[in-house]
């Protein structure tokens, strides 16, 4: 084809159509060509120009250096980019940064998403332990309260005695004489845990009022208002209690009215059943006007009862109330030392009616023995009396006339001679007074009687009362035979040899006895009112209101690093009492026995309670009975404070607790501005066994450094505030103190661990005594006719101080509540002795010496 397109063009395109190839063929060739000038000018142009470019570059000139790369330093030498150059360098280091913390924050992260899912488990984990937890403790409880039901049975109110509703169908026992608790008290208004509430009417809301004697009035009134008992709300009253006399003889009511006055009391309920009337007398003669009316399922309480008045365990004989509105002075009460007086015995009285022939015929003693009776048994005594004064084998005095007017008395009773003073000046001389009953046999106690009671025990001289059909005040609870001889009228004739044959140990306890009960029962009006109270809630077997206690305001203080243990403190030894030592504090275990106290008289009385110090085992405001008044625990009712069970000493142990396996004790420490001291006294108790709590009783008025760091001792430290300084505050029953040990110690004192440990050991062992450290002798100098205080050492001791030394908590109560005030006052006048009056309490408490231990 070539060959022929190439002859075809040789000729002019001419033949078979030459002219339409030439044109094809040229149109070939221009395209051709464009194809390769445009593939020259898109492929090797631009590889000519770098290599131009590159050539350029590479000469020697730098200044011909255009296009090329340069070094940064170079290009920032050029003025118009150097600020874009340190941006630049700025930022990159910015963004270096920015990239570590994101790998770090990225790393953190990871970690976090870890514990994330730990916690997670963890979660599910503590979600079923508490699931557990609470299976256990729904366990638990439900095995408590099955336990609990087997031993507490349900407490409920005590069934009613009487209907709900007044109603004057129901009958009274067929006679007023046969009422008692059990048919004429609704002990559905005093549960057990009722504590005892007492209404007490006021007297000036009824029209007798007006004729009751004003000093008894406004005594009854004053005590009333102390009484931890009475209380405003008469709805829930357990006991209803009115005054009634005794009353002015000119404007004394008629007993018609007055009966329709008590009748028409509020509370009176047709019955008065759980009232109580009081007829207090503070004369020799008390009108017994109460005798002739109705007083319905009422208890009367007075101090003249016939026999067919006098209901048993129902109603109440009281004393006279002779100190109405002044306390007595005890100053002017004789020793109970020396046991002998002048007078072997004294009588003073006389019979208003007839004596028949006695006063005139007086016969020696002989002659009496071998003559016939006389014509009744005054009589008798007056002759038989009358022969042993005449036969002076002892002296004694016996008057059967008065020199002046006698005093207004009941028939066939023995009328009271001369004033107060002067009888009272007689009883002090005698050993023994005489107390001769009424004639008249239903006569079963007369204010007459009671009065001369009242005086032989208020000096001290024991009462010899002749008549066993006599009704002693409180006599259903008082053991009288341990404070009084009680003979029958037909023994008159071995009176005489009766009082001779009595030891001198046996007389001077009886005379500590009748001080006893002269002082808790006798002296004061708030004593008569309290021990009325007392019998009633002794009867109804109610437990006694707590004894309060001192409320410990803490000072702040902070607690530093652990103190240190000196080893040589801390050498206990093989002295182990209890419990591992390393326990937490542990309270002492509560009085238990509160409401079998109540119920039940376990052993006799603890009868060597000498004045002038009350022996209070509830309250101050409530005189117990003596069938209560043993070595009881300070606190009772429903938050007391006493022991669990064992112990030493009968009377003190069993009510107490003794060495119970789980005891502690809390040391008191006074302190007055040495902080120093203080602090390295606290640092010597740390890891000190068997120590439950320390309370630092700040006695000044300085409160301590705010920056004073206190030891860590391990167990807590309370600081106690006082409002005062005195002495008498290391003895306060502080509410903070929750065993019964304390350890009364100063704050200089040094004693090691064990000699601590052997101190309490001891005490265990006799818990109604003081034991500790330091001893003290003290005698009476007959020479001087003063008491020798002796602080050397030596072999005769008589006191231990309280600066180191071991007491039960119920002496911190009576030291501070019922030890008379006067003592407490000298102890801040002198700003020492209060140690001395601890002992001194204690021991005329329990008749017992304190207990010295040795340092180590």
């Amino acid at each position: 084809e070539l060959m022929t397109g190439y002859t075809m063009l040789r000729n002019g395109g001419v033949g078979n159509g030459g002219q339409p190839w030439v044109l094809r063929w040229s149109s070939r060739i221009r395209l051709t060509w464009l194809s390769f000038t445009l593939f020259i000018i898109l492929v090797f142009f631009p590889l000519i120009a770098h290599y131009y470019l590159t050539t350029i570059d590479d000469a020697d000139d730098a200044g011909k250096r255009i296009f090329g790369p340069r070094t940064g330093n170079e290009l920032c030498e050029v003025k118009h980019v150097q600020d874009l150059c340190r941006i630049r360098e700025s930022v990159s280091e910015e963004l270096l940064q920015l990239e570590a913390k994101r790998q770090e924050l990225n790393s953190e992260i990871a970690k976090l998403n870890l514990k994330i899912e730990a916690c997670k488990k963890s979660i599910e984990n503590a979600k079923q332990d508490l699931l557990q937890l609470k299976n256990v403790i729904s366990q638990t409880e439900h095995s408590y309260k099955e336990l609990m039901a087997q031993n507490q049975p349900k407490l409920s109110l005590p069934i009613r005695l009487l209907p709900d509703k007044d109603d004057a169908t129901f009958p009274l026992p067929k006679s007023n004489r046969n009422c008692r608790l059990h048919n004429c008290f609704d002990y559905s208004r005093c549960p057990l845990t009722s504590g005892f509430p007492v209404y007490v009417y006021n007297s000036d809301d009824y029209p007798f009022g007006s004729s009751l004697d004003p000093l008894i009035k406004q005594a009854f009134e004053a005590t009333v208002r102390t009484n931890v008992y009475v209380t405003e709300n008469a709805n829930i009253a357990c006991v209803y209690i009115i005054l009634v006399g005794e009353m002015q003889e000119p404007v004394m009511p008629k007993p018609t009215e007055l009966e329709q006055q008590l009748h028409s009391l509020p509370y009176w309920r047709t019955d008065g059943h759980n009232h109580l009337i009081i007829n207090l007398s503070r004369k020799s003669e008390t009108q017994n006007f109460i005798y002739n009316i109705s007083t319905g399922r009422a208890m009367v309480a007075q101090s003249t009862f016939y026999d067919v008045q006098y209901r048993p365990g129902f109603d109440i004989v009281v004393s006279p109330l002779v100190h109405a509105m002044s306390e007595p002075n005890f100053l002017e009460i004789p020793p109970q030392v020396p046991v002998k007086r002048k007078y072997l015995f004294s009588f003073q009285g006389e019979k208003i009616e007839s004596l028949r022939s006695s006063l005139q015929e007086v016969r020696s003693f002989e002659e009496e023995i071998e003559g016939n009776a006389p014509a009744d048994y005054d009589d008798r005594i007056i002759t038989t009396l009358k022969a042993v004064q005449d036969s002076k084998l002892d002296f004694v005095l016996v008057e059967f006339t008065c020199k002046n007017q006698p005093k207004a008395s009941l028939p066939t009773e023995w009328a009271l001679c001369g004033e107060r003073d002067d009888r009272l000046e007689l009883l002090k001389l005698s050993t023994f007074a005489l107390i001769i009953t009424p004639g008249d046999t239903h006569l079963v106690i007369s204010a007459g009687c009671a009065m001369r009671l009242f005086e032989a025990l208020e000096v001290g001289a024991i009462p010899v009362v002749l008549g066993e059909q006599v009704q002693l005040p409180y006599n259903d609870v008082i053991r009288w035979n341990e404070a009084a001889l009680i003979i029958p009228k037909p023994r008159i004739t071995e009176v005489h040899f009766l009082l001779r044959s009595i030891s001198d140990n046996d007389l001077l306890a009886m005379r500590r006895q009748g001080r006893f009960l002269w002082e808790t029962y006798f002296s004061t009006s708030d004593n008569v009112f309290s021990t009325v109270l007392a019998i009633i809630r002794t009867r109804i077997q109610i437990p006694a209101a707590p004894i309060r206690e001192e409320t410990a305001v803490e000072i702040p203080h902070r607690s530093g690093k652990a103190a240190g243990t000196d080893p040589n403190m801390a050498d206990n030894g093989d002295l182990d009492l209890g419990p591992v030592e390393t326990e937490p504090p542990y309270a002492s275990p509560k009085y238990l026995r509160n409401f079998t106290l109540t119920a039940m008289d376990i052993y006799r009385n603890w009868n060597s309670a000498p004045g002038p110090f009350h022996l209070f085992p509830y309250t101050p405001f409530d005189p117990v009975l003596p069938s209560e008044a043993k070595f009881l625990g300070s606190g009772t009712g429903f938050r007391p404070i006493g022991g669990g069970a064992g112990g030493s000493g009968k009377e003190f142990q069993a009510a107490l607790g003794g060495n119970v396996p789980r005891e502690q004790f809390t040391v008191v420490m006074l302190t007055y501005e040495r902080e120093e001291v203080l602090m390295n006294s606290l640092e010597r108790l740390n890891g000190l066994p068997y120590l439950n709590k320390v309370v630092v009783v700040w006695n000044s008025p300085k409160l301590p450094s705010e920056d004073l760091l206190w030891p860590d001792i391990g167990v807590p430290i309370m600081v106690v505030r006082t409002e005062k300084n005195s002495l008498n505050n290391r003895f306060l029953p502080w509410d903070e103190i929750e065993t019964e040990a304390i350890l009364s110690i100063d704050d200089d004192a040094h004693l090691r661990h064990d000699e601590i440990m052997f101190g309490f050991r001891v005490w265990r062992e006799a818990r109604d005594r003081i034991v500790g450290f330091p001893g003290r002798y003290h005698a009476w100098d007959i020479p001087h006719q003063s008491w020798l205080y002796n602080s050397n050492y030596s072999c005769e001791l008589s006191m231990v101080l309280t600066g180191a030394a071991f007491f039960h908590k119920y002496y911190a109560y009576l030291y501070s509540y019922v030890m008379p005030q006067a003592i407490r006052d000298m102890v801040d006048e002198y700003i020492n002795c209060e140690d001395i009056a601890m002992n001194f309490l204690v021991s005329h408490l329990t008749r017992k010496p304190p207990i010295k231990v040795n340092h180590r």
